[in-house]
């Protein structure tokens, strides 16, 4: 186990602050709605933190968003923090953002061309809606309260309006990725980023 550099942890702490932006990008910024649905940034971000900090640092940084959020720091969707979080239908997106990262940097690790960036970030974009989309499920079948005629159908349904823009920010990840590994991250003190992982 390799030590975290102060670099290692500014990094990581910059992803825990823009995962937070990211949440909240619509209520900043209000005509980043479509069809009444929030355009938020969370996964294209955690995409991010995966291919350009690894898979150890990545999905670190998203453990720090996921616990600061719980422990009451309002950097979730709508600014809510606070334990009760857990018990939301969305909070499994907030788990699946930990799983993203480090499926997304293990892939990175170990082929650095543009495709492989590009098809990381797309893989993890399904992890993200796989798990966060099965636990809203099971959570309105279990402890939260569904809406009327609620089904397994209707929860991948209501996926549908964002998956369009998820998709063209994965992709568009994987290239920003890609070229800061080309660039900044393959010289100097970044070098160290993917050793860690």
């Amino acid at each position: 186990m390799k030590k975290f550099r102060a670099l290692d942890l500014t990094l990581a702490g910059m992803f825990v602050a823009l995962m937070a932006i990211g949440a909240n990008i619509a209520t900043i910024v209000p005509f980043l709605h479509v069809g009444g649905v929030p355009i938020t940034l969370q996964t294209f971000f955690a995409i991010l933190a995966g291919a350009i900090l690894g898979s150890r640092l990545g999905s670190i940084a998203m453990i720090v968003y996921m616990l600061v959020g719980i422990v009451g720091v309002p950097v979730f969707a709508d600014f809510i923090g606070g334990p009760s979080i857990i018990f939301r239908p969305t909070f499994g997106f907030i788990i699946s953002y930990i799983f993203t990262a480090f499926i997304i940097g293990k892939i990175v690790e170990k082929k650095k061309s543009m495709a492989a960036f590009i098809i990381a970030a797309l893989i993890g974009m399904v992890v993200n809606y796989l798990f966060g989309t099965n636990w809203m499920y099971f959570a309105y079948k279990f402890w939260a309260a569904a809406p009327e005629g609620f089904t397994y159908k209707m929860a991948w349904l209501w996926m549908v309006a964002p998956l369009p823009k998820d998709i063209v920010l994965a992709v568009l990840a994987g290239i920003m990725a890609h070229r800061l590994e080309r660039t900044v991250l393959s010289k100097g003190q970044f070098k160290h980023l993917k050793r860690v992982s």
